[in-house]
């Protein structure tokens, strides 16, 4: 695993001060790859450049809100990258937003406002807990389950798909 200086963060919020605010801590903690973009769109374009190990987007963003920045991110056929762990922050997380989020690929939901404790507990949770990632139908990534037994060896075994694990829960339907 590369050293923190070495990991790649995008963020992704419409208020400037914010994004200031996020990387500044990031900096602290010794993240030095550190790019910003203010909506959706300009995230998809630095992502076509350079490839992210980590995105911090916000919710609340027009024209695409962070929600559908996710849901983009990962079904999207020309997305840079639909593994790449996603932290949702936003100061709107009742338990409806926390859902969709959740069923939009989101790997974990940072609540506003944000601490510097919170912002690197969030990170260091998704560097340590790369789950392997679920297709079905209607969803498609992180596996949403909170223990997962990696020695199981039932029918929903894990497919290669040359990069992540991926679980392919329609092959038991």
């Amino acid at each position: 695993m590369p050293g923190l200086d070495q990991i790649h963060i995008l963020i992704v919020d419409d208020n400037r001060q914010m994004r200031f605010l996020v990387r500044s801590l990031l900096r602290e903690f010794g993240f030095l790859r550190v790019s910003e973009a203010s909506d959706a769109v300009e995230a998809f374009e630095v992502l076509r450049v350079h490839t992210a190990d980590m995105i911090i987007t916000d919710l609340a963003m027009r024209p695409i809100d962070g929600i559908e920045f996710a849901k983009l991110v990962r079904t999207a056929p020309d997305s840079p990258d639909p593994y790449v762990p996603i932290i949702l922050m936003t100061g709107h997380s009742d338990r409806t937003r926390v859902r969709y989020a959740r069923d939009a690929g989101v790997n974990t939901f940072l609540a506003k406002p944000v601490s510097a404790k919170s912002i690197l507990h969030h990170v260091n949770a998704v560097i340590a807990d790369r789950r392997p990632f679920v297709r079905s139908k209607t969803y498609f990534g992180p596996d949403r389950r909170v223990f997962l037994d990696r020695n199981y060896k039932g029918p929903l075994r894990r497919v290669s798909d040359g990069r992540s694990d991926e679980l392919d829960l329609d092959a038991i339907a």
